[in-house]
């Protein structure tokens, strides 16, 4: 495991991976489905195992529309403020669960806060994640509700053939998210971008 934290991939398609952390939720997930259903694509779900064990039908209805699901830990901690045995912990309760639902194991890992050091990148190496998901449009700020206009706009910014775009469809009010993603699905998909899993656009790797 080389520990780092991809952002995205160089290639020459014109493919983007939206992601979306934090959930399943039963309001705001199904919502995301419903605009890749209309768009045409595929996206990747960083789940929390806590929030998996609530929401199991949501996490289901997400694998059987062939979106990927991701590892996001088990109760979304600060990683590098933990014990290695903790971190594991964390990483293999997820890993297990998502394995236990959707019958196969999770290929991608984001630490939450995007919070990882090297002890966390060899946790996760551990479990067969080769690398950990990071995005290039962190500025966007989704989480904070910032405004649907602001986190389209600075998505917008960063887009590029085999970038990796973070929004959230879980812990709160995610409306601006879904009508912000909305909108960039849309224009993207207009734009011949396809909409692809993290797997497929690290498969594009050399």
């Amino acid at each position: 495991m080389s520990g780092m934290t991809i952002r995205e991939v160089e290639t020459a398609r014109r493919a983007v991976a939206f992601t979306f952390d934090d959930g399943p939720d039963p309001l705001y997930t199904p919502q995301i489905l419903e605009i890749f259903r209309e768009a045409g694509g595929k996206a990747t779900f960083y789940m929390i195992g806590s929030q998996l064990e609530k929401s199991p039908e949501t996490a289901a209805a997400v694998r059987a529309e062939g979106h990927e699901i991701g590892n996001h830990t088990y109760s979304h901690p600060h990683l590098t403020r933990l014990e290695p045995g903790q971190v594991r912990d964390e990483l293999l309760r997820t890993h297990r669960l998502i394995g236990e639902l959707t019958g196969e194991e999770p290929r991608t890992f984001r630490p939450p806060y995007l919070d990882a050091d090297k002890a966390v990148a060899e946790a996760a190496g551990e479990l067969g994640y080769r690398q950990m998901i990071g995005a290039v449009n962190g500025e966007a700020r989704d989480w904070d509700m910032p405004g649907v206009e602001h986190i389209a706009a600075v998505s917008r910014a960063t887009v590029k053939p085999g970038c990796i775009l973070l929004f959230h469809d879980g812990y709160g009010d995610r409306s601006q998210t879904v009508e912000a993603v909305r909108i960039l699905a849309k224009e993207l998909r207009e734009q011949g971008y396809e909409l692809v899993t993290v797997s497929e656009l690290l498969g594009e790797q050399a």
